[in-house]
């Protein structure tokens, strides 16, 4: 019992629409987002704050505004103990979930007690790829190995579209049941316990703004084409052209953190755990492809965890582009009623460094409220990377 991970609690903000000025918490520093995070998280389970060995941010852009180590600046504009340090982990759409792994992987090891983990993005603020300007990312080794260079996330989709043979039909089908799922778990009240509510210019935020009810795929399948260019019809003539912003993630402001201590440490504290971790995966895959590491991760976690995939209860597969989830359906055979039950980025966003926890958090909820006992979660991240966590509900 003594090094045993386990998550006491687990919380998000509303997702806010990534657009400069418009979206709900596009006035709100990522700083002032995540310590309002932060300081809910830490006052709703009532435990003195300068017990924390270490909070964990997962955090893409790490420039401009998101510089400095948000997480070290949220914890002392909180007004917490100067001695709880902090770190950044990007390991691109996945970092908040690596932060996840760190954090239970360090307790038990026997280097912490209680640690802080998450993540924070604001694409409003701080737009994708901000970090590349003015730089040639890759250098003249890496490309002697890829002379032709790898591709956009974009294409990346495109090509899993057609190696899976997934129609455009099919894409806009599951997009547009994204945004029918998470409508449903918003009117229920499925999101009210993870969510806590964000004080901005505007007034309190307190849900995700970015569920369409009214979408359908009739509508999604009038969208124009993202990607489509004659470089890469060349490069690609299996390519169908398919990928819309309808059947994408929504780029997006959030942040989202969990409270990870050891079992031992959380029954000194008179806190009760909600979940335990059974097994962590992280692997890479094709990095031309990109996006395929969910599938092999969901093999290897589950052959750590020594279970099999009818026994998981809950998956979660990071709704990147609609074709992520889709050939991960078709590689794995689950319940399709099992994966992502309460919607997923399609729907309520990807704020890049705060998705993984955030992701959690869903998860979570939905295994206290159906009574089921595993959950498996996994995403796509760029460079065709992928972690995988199983938890188990307690």
């Amino acid at each position: 019992m003594q090094n045993v991970p386990v998550i006491v609690d687990i919380v998000r903000s509303p997702v806010g629409r990534g657009k400069p000025g418009t979206g709900g918490l596009s006035g709100t520093h990522p700083v002032d987002l995540l310590g309002q995070v932060l300081t809910q998280l830490v006052e709703r389970n009532g435990f003195d704050p300068g017990l924390v060995d270490d909070l964990i941010v997962g955090c893409v852009s790490q420039v401009a505004e998101q510089a400095v180590t948000p997480g070290r600046t949220a914890w002392l504009a909180a007004g917490y103990p100067a001695h709880v340090p902090s770190t950044v982990v990007d390991r691109r759409c996945g970092s908040s979930q690596q932060a996840v792994h760190f954090a239970a992987q360090g307790i038990a090891a026997g280097a912490y007690d209680v640690v802080i983990a998450g993540g924070v993005e604001s694409m409003s603020r701080i737009p994708m790829f901000t970090a590349r300007q003015g730089a040639e990312p890759n250098g003249s080794i890496f490309n002697r190995r890829f002379p032709e260079g790898l591709v956009n996330q974009g294409i990346s989709a495109e090509l899993i579209a057609a190696q899976w043979g997934i129609s455009r039909d099919e894409m806009d089908a599951f997009s547009a049941q994204s945004h029918q799922r998470a409508s449903a778990a918003q009117a229920a009240g499925h999101y009210d316990r993870e969510i806590v509510p964000i004080e901005t210019s505007s007034g309190l935020f307190t849900q995700d703004e970015t569920i369409r009810p009214t979408t359908t795929a009739e509508g999604l399948g009038a969208l124009k084409v993202s990607f489509e260019n004659e470089e890469m019809s060349k490069r690609f003539p299996q390519i169908n052209w398919s990928i819309t912003a309808g059947n994408s993630s929504q780029i997006s402001d959030g942040a989202s953190l969990a409270l990870i201590m050891s079992e031992a440490t959380a029954s000194r504290l008179g806190l009760t755990p909600r979940a335990r971790f059974v097994a962590f995966d992280v692997v890479a895959d094709d990095p031309l492809l990109m996006l395929t590491a969910p599938i092999p991760a969901t093999h290897r976690v589950l052959k750590k965890a020594g279970l099999s995939a009818d026994q998981i209860d809950h998956f979660e597969v990071n709704e990147a582009f609609a074709p992520v989830p889709l050939a991960w359906l078709r590689e794995h055979g689950v319940d399709p009623a099992k994966l992502n039950p309460a919607g997923g980025a399609i729907a309520t966003g990807h704020p890049l460094g705060g998705s993984g926890t955030k992701l959690m958090a869903t998860m979570l909820n939905a295994l206290e409220r159906t009574g089921g006992r595993y959950g498996l979660q996994t995403m796509c991240e760029a460079g065709g990377m992928a972690n995988a966590t199983i938890i188990e509900r307690l």
